[in-house]
Order: C-alpha cells, then structure tokens, then sequence
C-alpha cells in the first residue's frame, strides 16, 4: 500500500487542538497556544478542550463529535491532539474519515493517540508521533518541541541516534515507520486501527506498565504473527516500569529482547522516543534507514 502525507504547514494557517482521550483545560494549553502562534499559525480549540465526563474530555460522542469537525473543516490544516491519557479506542471506529481522504492533514500526539497514528496508517496516511502540547514546555523537551515542528512544516528529517547498547543487534535495514506505544499497538491488534509492520521498522515505547505486562504484550505481539516479517525494530523509552514482590526477573528491554532475538532483524535500544522530555517526533509512514552497529543506532530518512 502506498502511503500519502499531508502538505506542509504554513504561517497563516489554522490549527485545531483537540483531546480524544483525557480532560485537559484551555489554561493548561494557554503556553502551547502561544508557540503556536509564535509559529504563525491561528490555534482554533475544539470542544474537547471544555469537556468533562469522569477522566474523559467529555464523552465519548463530544470526543468523537469535535474530532470530526476538525478532520471535515478544510480551513483546518493539522490536528494537534492536547493530550494522551485513555479514551481514543473508543471514539475511532465512530469516525469518517472520507473527507479527510480528499484533503489530508496532519494529525499529530502519541501515548494513547497511537491509535489514531496507526489507524491512518491503516487506512493509507502518515501522521506524526510527537510531543503534545501539554507537554511543549517541560525542561529538556526543547529538542522534542524543534523536531515536532520541523516534522508539520516540512522541513527535512534530521537523523536520530542512540548510544552504543549491549542488547543491539547490528545490521541496515530500510521501511516505513511504524508503531508507538505498545499498550496500545496491542489492543489494537485485530481491528480496523491494525497496521500491518510486515517489511516495516517498528519503533516501541511505555509508560508506567508491569514488567510482566511488557511480556504479556511481546508475547502477544510474537503468537499474532506480527513479529515475523519486520525489517527492524527501534526501542525507545520504557519509562517508570513496574515491578511486583517478586521481582519479574528483567528489564523492560531485557523482556523485549527476549522475543526480538527469535527473529533476525536489526534492533536498537534506547532511541529518544516516548514519555520522557526528549521525545523526538517521527513520521509514521516515513520511509527511513535503520543502522545498528559497533557505534550506536541511527535513523536517517
């Protein structure tokens, strides 16, 4: 299948900032705003922004409601979601995307947003897995903010390494990116959201998850099959794991070697994405080359 990309941003056009998934208020978006605009762009919030239902930014149809105003309006030329939390799988089988198909836009967040990226990818578009703006401004995310904005306004790729690890497995491997935060990649699996990572390099990251719930899934991810035809696999930041009284018996990278090494593609760990400051934005979809060697890993496009 061939993948399509929407056009570059541009100073003077609209932006919508909507959340699919958790509560958030204008307030805590007001410093994201103000980059925006820095960027010259016009910020337009959703309906979401205002929303309220237990943990969600409003129920499940205002959530579904607002996204699709936004994917319809053609004056709307990206969609920033404000944050991740739970709640997008919920919304994403109630949307039409037709509209969005004759006049693509980027559609931009990560975290439970994974959905949305791989939905799109499903359906034959790229997105951006990127820092969201709840998270513009936290102290060392000033690079993750730089490259979010490189990614929407077009701007070439620029390579991403990662340090020498001594779970790597060398090698080069070429394909379009795929992935995100494994959680959802696995409750996902079987539906309509499901991307296909045959020939693709796969890129991983979690949060806030058992050790034993990081088997659980690579397990699942390896007995589905969706292991088996990836041309690389990138490790980025599995962050404040957790353990239970008995200790699982190995990190989250060591779990995820374990399956990785059933295979024979190239792997590299610790690439700067996922919930930390320095979450590089990626462009799902985007053809790139992986290289794992003696010297680290690095991702060029």
């Amino acid at each position: 299948m061939s993948i399509s990309f929407p056009p570059a941003l541009h100073a003077g056009q609209r932006v919508a900032i909507v959340s699919p998934a958790r509560k958030i208020s204008a307030a805590e978006l007001a410093p994201a705003i103000a980059t925006l605009e820095s960027w010259g762009l016009e910020v337009v919030l959703g309906e979401s922004i205002a929303g309220d239902h237990h943990q969600f930014a409003g129920d499940d149809d205002l959530r579904r409601r607002d996204f699709q105003q936004q994917l319809d309006d053609p004056a709307i030329r990206a969609i920033l979601c404000a944050r991740g939390g739970y709640g997008t799988a919920r919304i994403v089988d109630g949307l039409d995307f037709t509209a969005f198909a004759a006049r693509p836009k980027w559609v931009a967040g990560f975290s439970d947003i994974t959905v949305l990226n791989s939905h799109l990818l499903a359906l034959g578009h790229g997105s951006i897995h990127g820092v969201m703006p709840v998270l513009f401004h936290q102290a060392g995310g000033e690079l993750a903010l730089e490259t979010l904005r490189r990614a929407l306004f077009g701007e070439a790729f620029q390579p991403i390494e990662a340090a020498p690890h001594a779970l790597n497995r060398p090698g080069t491997a070429t394909g379009a990116l795929v992935g995100g935060n494994l959680s959802l990649l696995q409750t996902i699996t079987g539906t309509a959201s499901q991307a296909s990572f045959a020939g693709r390099i796969l890129f991983l990251e979690d949060l806030d998850e058992y050790l034993y719930h990081i088997d659980r899934m690579m397990l699942h991810l390896h007995r589905s099959g969706q292991l088996a035809g990836l041309a690389g696999l990138v490790v980025g930041h599995f962050s404040d794991m957790r353990d239970n009284t008995i200790p699982f018996g190995s990190t989250a990278w060591e779990i995820i070697d374990r399956y990785a090494r059933m295979y024979d593609f190239p792997v590299g760990y610790g690439f700067p994405v996922g919930h930390e400051a320095d979450n590089l934005a990626l462009t799902v979809g985007q053809p790139v080359t992986l290289t794992v060697s003696e010297a680290g890993g690095r991702l060029t496009a």
